[in-house]
């Protein structure tokens, strides 16, 4: 069997925790941000767990992660 290709720009946006799942950064905190609440600034730096219903798709695209 060939070695299967990593997707790169998912790999550059997902991490993987202790447990296994796939960890990543939230969107909508690049710019335009004035009109954003600082509580919701906040909140998005913050990473997030990725939802499992995306979960199968990842592993397809991250085989090695």
């Amino acid at each position: 069997m060939p070695k299967i290709k990593t997707n790169r720009a998912a790999a550059k946006r997902f991490k993987k925790t202790g447990t296994g799942k796939l960890k990543r950064n939230k969107a909508y905190k690049s710019h335009i941000l004035t009109k954003k609440s600082t509580k919701r600034k906040r909140n998005l730096r913050k990473a997030a767990i990725t939802d499992a219903a995306n979960v199968k798709n990842m592993k397809k695209v991250l085989p090695y992660l």
